[in-house]
């Protein structure tokens, strides 16, 4: 850039140049040369609950005749813009900084500054707008706002969205028996849709994970200044910014955190929230692997069920299809999983009065959440909705399996049921004439009391639900 694409702003450090049409101002900009780090900037979400929060903070701090009216206002309307994404691209500072996030925080003080000044109220960025606050209650209190309002609004209705496909094709398939599989190998019948049922109660004991985290996810440290002593602000102010800021949001769980000394020096609710992610991602990895076994073949897989076919599998090999969505539910699932470590290794770091590893943990936890979200909204609308089952497959598998000599057990024994179990697979036999064969019809059982304990839906149906 040339001299003429800068202006000089300044700050307790001095002057620093600052591209001429940049919101943001002289500490922004150090925090810009200082961390070239990654070239990742903080979550939309994050950005959004600063805005919402600066915001809430100058409603509470005009209520009180703190600010004039004309401060506060002009502070609120650019607050909001802010938490409306107009203005995203003016937060450039890498999500690798300082620890505190004193740096996102004085940029979101700073472009607020700046649109007021476009509409003709100064604003200082310290005593006006970070007024009654420090960047160690506002950057956590921004966090935990986001996190809760993604788990509340777009985690959980994502959730809730494909725990019902599971669970609809749960009660569709009840009738369609198939073999279980227990180390991968032939078990006993189940149903799909007795597998189906598990796959959906995974998803319903995530989203009882996720909700259960809200009442600690939902505490704010706004209120506890510098250190939780609440040092330059009022006593109210924690109480009453989290009111407003339940307000602005319609997300309940907000509220002033019951310790602000717990808030301010440790992240564990960000770490617990990060803890149930993780295992919302074992649960749909497992879900998406059994599911694209299910579907491999054409003709040398399991060939259960039909998959949609969503694109072109092969650059090389025409006609190939693969099971992409299940592939990007597993991808997803190790980077929640390798986000929930950095979580929490970084959750460990709160070092006497303030975790300082706050915009790292941040990012990953917002991070976690989107993908999460975005990926059961689609895993229930482009592949769950879409399986089409072949209960033919599935009925000849289940029936050739050598498990299905279980129910015999009470019969004839174990040792002799297993004996008819290796002998059918020895000659290639089904169990039944394998019975048969040996002579345990009729000197154990009647004819039709074997074909009665072979029926392989019975076997599926037991009275366990």
């Amino acid at each position: 850039m040339s001299e003429q694409e800068f202006r000089i702003e300044h700050d307790t450090m001095g002057e620093v140049k600052v591209p001429v049409n940049a919101l943001w101002r002289a500490q922004t900009q150090r925090a810009v040369e200082n961390f070239p780090i990654s070239d990742r900037p903080l979550e939309a979400t994050q950005i959004r609950a600063m805005g919402l929060l600066k915001a809430a903070c100058a409603q509470v701090n005009k209520d009180s005749g703190a600010l004039s009216a004309e401060k506060a206002d002009a502070i609120i309307a650019a607050a909001k813009e802010i938490a409306a994404g107009t203005y995203n691209d003016e937060f450039p500072i890498d999500v690798f900084q300082t620890g505190s996030g004193t740096s996102s925080n004085m940029n979101t003080n700073e472009v607020i500054a700046s649109l007021a000044k476009q509409n003709g109220v100064e604003i200082h960025p310290n005593d006006d707008v970070n007024m009654g606050q420090s960047s160690n209650d506002t950057f956590p209190t921004a966090t935990h706002v986001a996190a809760t309002e993604a788990a509340v609004t777009d985690l959980i209705p994502a959730l809730s969205q494909l725990k019902d496909s599971l669970a609809a094709k749960s009660a569709e398939w009840e009738h369609i028996v198939k073999s279980g599989r227990t180390h991968l190998m032939d078990a006993v019948p189940v149903t799909l849709g007795q597998e189906f049922g598990g796959y959906a109660r995974q998803i319903e004991a995530g989203i009882e994970r996720i909700e259960a985290t809200l009442p600690r996810l939902g505490e704010l440290a706004i209120g506890g200044t510098a250190t939780g002593t609440g040092l330059n602000t009022s006593a109210d102010f924690g109480a009453k910014v989290s009111e407003e800021l339940k307000k602005l949001t319609g997300v309940e769980q907000l509220k002033e955190a019951k310790n602000h000394f717990e808030a301010q020096a440790a992240r564990d609710g960000l770490v617990e929230f990060s803890g149930a992610m993780r295992t919302i991602a074992v649960s749909l990895n497992k879900i998406a692997n059994d599911i694209r076994l299910m579907g491999s073949g054409p003709l040398t897989g399991l060939g259960e069920i039909h998959l949609p076919d969503l694109q072109p599998g092969s650059s090389i090999m025409p006609g190939k299809v693969n099971p992409v969505l299940c592939e990007t539910a597993t991808q997803v699932a190790a980077q929640v999983i390798g986000n929930d470590a950095a979580i929490t290794f970084g959750g460990a770091q709160g070092h006497f009065e303030l975790n300082v590893f706050i915009p790292m943990m941040a990012r990953n936890v917002l991070e976690s959440a989107k993908l999460l979200a975005n990926t059961a909204r689609v895993f229930a609308t482009r592949l769950v909705d879409g399986i089409v089952p072949d209960e033919n497959r599935m009925r000849t598998l289940a029936e050739s399996s050598p498990s299905i000599v279980t129910p015999l057990n009470s019969a004839i024994g174990y040792e002799a049921a297993a004996k008819v179990a290796k002998t059918a697979l020895k000659e290639g036999k089904t169990i039944r004439q394998t019975v048969i064969d040996l002579g345990f019809v009729p000197e154990k059982l009647s004819e039709e009391e074997l074909d009665k304990r072979l029926d392989v839906l019975a076997m599926a149906n037991t009275d366990r639900d």
